[in-house]
């Protein structure tokens, strides 16, 4: 069901493969992120089960009579599935009827505790996640650099115009939610206000039959914003939320409410990485915190463009959270996962990508080009720690700053590229 005003998706490229691979792929993500479009673009037929056409007849439908929401021409989408859960049953089991690939495309907003507990759909259904736009899928980068050039070694230094510090912010207040695109900068913050809404008063009632207090799950959403891009533990988050909301709350309902809000797909956080895959670094570090998008720290902060440009030092968490958005995507994009790196010695970086061939990357970030030799320092530190622990050491393939205002792409006679996030693409 091609569409002329499709703007592409870097997840394009895996949903066709995957329907190739696959008797059903099922495309999840956060709410408002695209997944409808983006699957109806690769899609034949479709049924939209949140469409409130005749009383919502076709979730009613789906729910008397499952096989009749499963025909239609392949691929055949059925929108939001998880409003009928038993769906992904009827859905696995028609795939192994019919022995073909690429018959069903799916969505879902969040994951419904059934899921999996009768079959996983293993080996038949394939789950692709989806996040926001990047800054090259909304046009926002020029894509003058490839990550996967960065690891090819295929990069040439050039001068670009370097990106504003108040357009920086925008970008981070704004999101990347197709909705948002091109809005003014007065309403930049509009859409993440109202998808906090709709978690909080809507969504979080409609994941399964448990009691929900939407005060406490308000609060921790309010303290994961003040901890946006950090390693905050969940005793520390419950220390956060008494001492600054005055409320007591106890780990083990944190627990829990994560949970809830990593199944709506409001979360997006990097385990820790070392280059022993049998590590305990990869166990026993924490993961670096972050929403979905940054967009939705900035409104559960209030904090509007030129709120965060008195507060710099707030808008740098802000701002390494966007990047890392974008290093998620691009690196799914080509087969990598994205880390964070912290040793037990206080060495860290701030982002580590890691590609299927074992090559990995390392990446600090940093706002203002006169943090550039502060990022490479980091960066060398930890390299000569590495060899200096073990001289066979897989030390990075690549080490780069990545910049919010600096003017040109190039590599410093030290190795280390500098590349500003609105010339980075896939």
């Amino acid at each position: 069901m091609k569409n002329a005003d499709y703007k592409n998706r870097l997840i394009d490229e895996k949903v066709k493969e995957s329907l190739q691979l696959f008797g059903a792929v099922c495309i999840e993500g956060p709410k408002w992120c695209g997944k409808t479009w983006t699957s109806t673009h690769h899609c034949s037929s479709r049924i939209m089960l949140g469409d409130p056409e005749g009383d919502f007849q076709n979730k009613r439908m789906a729910e008397v009579y499952p096989s009749i929401v499963l025909e239609g021409e392949v691929p055949h989408l059925i929108d939001e599935w998880q409003e009928v859960p038993r769906l992904w049953d009827a859905v696995r089991y028609e795939v192994d009827q019919r022995g073909r690939k690429g018959q069903f495309l799916l969505t879902g907003s969040s994951t419904p505790k059934i899921k999996g507990v009768l079959h996983s759909g293993a080996g038949r259904i394939k789950r692709l996640r989806m996040y926001p736009m990047s800054l090259w899928e909304s046009g926002d980068s020029t894509g003058d650099v490839s990550l996967k050039d960065l690891f090819n070694g295929n990069v040439k230094a050039k001068m670009i115009t370097p990106a504003g510090l108040k357009n920086l912010i925008y970008l981070c207040v704004r999101g990347g939610w197709p909705g948002a695109i091109g809005v003014k900068e007065k309403h930049a913050g509009d859409i993440a206000k109202a998808y906090i809404d709709t978690i909080q008063e809507y969504d979080i009632f409609k994941i399964d039959d448990k009691q929900y207090d939407t005060k406490k799950i308000s609060l921790l959403m309010r303290s994961l914003a003040r901890n946006e891009a950090t390693t905050v533990s969940i005793k520390s988050l419950a220390k956060d939320i008494s001492e600054k909301d005055d409320v007591r709350i106890d780990t083990d309902t944190l627990s829990r409410y994560l949970t809830l809000l990593d199944r709506l797909f409001l979360l997006r956080n990097q385990p820790a990485f070392d280059t022993n895959i049998r590590s305990s670094i990869r166990v026993k570090q924490m993961e670096k915190r972050h929403f979905t998008d940054p967009s939705i720290a900035c409104a559960l902060l209030g904090a509007r463009t030129d709120r965060l440009l008195a507060d710099l030092k707030t808008f740098g968490f802000m701002f390494e959270a966007m990047v890392e958005r974008d290093l998620q995507i691009y690196a799914e994009s080509i087969g990598g996962k994205l880390y964070h790196y912290q040793d037990y010695n206080g060495s860290e970086i701030d982002a580590v990508i890691e590609l299927e061939d074992g090559r990995w990357g390392a990446f600090e970030i940093k706002l203002g080009a006169d943090r550039i030799d502060e990022g490479a320092a980091s960066l060398l530190k930890v390299r000569a720690n590495m060899l200096a622990s073990n001289p066979q050491a897989h030390v990075a393939d690549v080490m780069c700053v990545i910049c919010g205002m600096a003017n040109a792409i190039y590599q410093r006679p030290d190795g280390v590229w500098v590349v500003p996030i609105t010339a980075l693409k896939e």
